[in-house]
């Protein structure tokens, strides 16, 4: 049987130890999946991400474009430049990618105009034109008037400008009203790095100016037409980095651009500029070791989430080990109960079942054979009674079902009679005593009697022979009744001490081979208890043990 149960405690470690193993490999390949999800996650965002650095960079642009610029229709045409040189001023402020900027200030006539375009009866030129901007020399400000002409041509700018305004009067149905996107586009020139807006006139300028490119009118009308030229820089876009543990170095590029770098220890993207910016492009540049860092922030928490799964199922385990191992433990408690308690019974049975034969078979029985088979027959069934009542009380105790008798004890008559009862069972027991501080208290003397009586026996048992001493001390100390039971015995190993009051438990040594079910010291710690005391045990091996019981003191 002790093979099986060996057998079986192994096998319950290698489950628990091939249970380890396949989750430790299911967590280590966890992580391994876990950690190249997570490149792949921030490889791919290091792909899709810019189009948010894009949209985030050109907020400022499109703000520029949809909103500040359309002010100059505002002014309907009358713009001088000491105003548009405060509205620049605003404008390169807050955008700092506008450069430079060109200001006509510009009339549409019914009479030819030298420097412009003269197309039918309607013709656009410019009164005056400036440039504004920080890097522009006060000198160089002003360019072109029509009193103080100088050797200043009129550019492309303006006369792309004229045409678009031309073609657009030429198609437009008077009897409809044009939306303000398509007022918008046609009074707007989108170039690269540059943008032209001429402000957008009223609908009934608009019916003007259709009649004056098909006739003559009279008198010949003038109106004030405003256009601004904008010159960008790219360069000076403020780049807003949405990830900067992703993105390293973003940087303003032509679209023509090609590293001459191509070294596998950084990774790139590109994404292009939209309207005026559309030569260009944002280019991205992380070193593999910095996006090392960003997958590791991406991982960690999942890294931790396996890991607490990992402990959980570990726990799991553990407690599946511990309560197989337990289970054993407790079973081969219980079979050793069971053996101890069978041979314990079986031994005074087969004593009785042999002197009831010799009684029967024998023809006559003298007068001391009848006092021998008397003797043995009543101690045999002594020994059975005392072990059956042993197991009664055991479990009245645990489930408290008896009640605590209350009488007056003399302790010194109580330790005296233990002693002679001792005595007389094992005339090689020396049995001493002390009793101090008290004579008499309120007990359930029953109870105290087998309290007494199991830790005597213990004493004389498990005492080498010729060494079979126990000395019963009995103190009144602070209001508590201090026993102490003091034997030479072999004593306890300290590893066992605390589990010598368990049910079932037998310290493995030569006087346990037989006879002993592991309930004495269990008893007297139910007993104890249930009487609101308190016991301990101090133990040297070879030296001897004593067991500590403190009792309330009732009198």
């Amino acid at each position: 049987m002790s093979l099986e149960k060996k057998n079986g405690y192994r096998k319950n470690f290698s489950l628990s130890v091939t249970f380890i193993v396949l989750i430790s490999i299911l967590f280590i390949l966890s992580l391994f999946l876990a950690f190249n999800y997570s490149k792949k996650s921030i490889e791919n965002e290091f792909v899709s991400e810019k189009v948010n650095v894009l949209e985030e960079s050109i907020k400022s642009y499109s703000e520029f474009f949809q909103n500040k610029m359309p002010e100059v229709s505002y002014y309907n045409g009358f713009l001088d430049s000491a105003t548009a040189s405060k509205f620049v001023d605003t404008v390169m402020v807050k955008f700092p990618f506008v450069d430079k900027v060109m200001f006509y200030d510009s009339e549409v006539k019914n009479v030819p105009v030298r420097d412009g375009v003269n197309v039918g009866q309607l013709s656009i030129g410019p009164k005056s034109i400036f440039q504004f901007g920080k890097n522009v020399n006060p000198d160089s400000v002003k360019l072109f008037s029509e009193q103080e002409r100088r050797s200043f041509r009129v550019d492309d700018d303006f006369n792309s400008m004229a045409l678009k305004l031309v073609r657009f009067i030429d198609q437009l149905d008077t009897a409809s009203v044009p939306t303000q996107e398509e007022l918008f586009t046609n009074f707007s020139v989108v170039l690269s790095n540059k943008i032209t807006y001429l402000n957008i006139p009223r609908r009934e300028d608009l019916k003007v100016y259709k009649q004056m490119l098909q006739s003559k009118l009279n008198p010949a009308p003038v109106y004030q037409q405003d256009m601004l030229v904008f010159h960008l820089n790219p360069k000076k876009i403020k780049i807003i980095n949405t990830r900067p543990l992703l993105y390293q170095i973003i940087r303003v590029e032509p679209l023509t651009y090609d590293p001459i770098d191509t070294s596998d220890e950084n990774i790139n993207t590109e994404i292009a500029l939209p309207g005026a910016f559309s030569d260009f492009k944002l280019y991205f540049t992380s070193s593999k070791s910095y996006i090392k860092k960003e997958i590791f922030i991406y991982f960690m928490p999942i890294a931790l989430v396996l890991l607490l799964v990992y402990g959980v199922l570990l726990l799991v385990a553990f407690l599946i080990y511990r309560n197989l191992n337990v289970n054993s433990k407790m079973f081969k408690l219980q079979y050793d109960f069971v053996n101890n308690l069978t041979h314990e019974f079986k031994t005074p049975v087969s004593v009785i079942k042999i002197a009831g034969n010799n009684i029967k078979s024998a023809a006559v029985l003298s007068l001391k054979e009848q006092q021998l088979y008397s003797k043995i027959l009543d101690e045999e069934a002594d020994k059975l009674n005392g072990l059956m009542n042993k197991l009664l009380a055991f479990t009245q105790i645990e489930n408290k079902a008896i009640i605590l008798n209350q009488e007056e004890v003399n302790i010194e008559d109580f330790i005296e009679s233990t002693i002679e009862s001792h005595t007389l069972k094992h005339p090689d027991f020396v049995m001493t005593y002390e009793v101090v501080g008290f004579k008499t208290f309120i007990t359930d003397p029953v109870l105290l009697g087998s309290l007494f009586d199991n830790l005597a026996e213990n004493a004389y048992k498990y005492s080498n022979p010729g060494n079979k001493r126990l000395n019963i001390s009995a103190k009144l100390i602070k209001g508590v009744l201090v026993f102490r039971f003091a034997d030479k015995g072999i004593g306890i190993p300290s590893s066992e001490l605390n589990n010598i009051f368990k049910k079932f438990f037998r310290i493995q040594n030569e006087y346990n081979q037989m006879g002993s079910v592991g309930l004495g010291l269990a008893f007297c710690k139910e007993l104890v208890n249930f009487m609101q005391g308190e016991i301990t045990v101090k133990s040297k091996v070879g030296l001897g043990t004593e067991f500590k019981i403190v009792l309330p003191f009732n009198n």
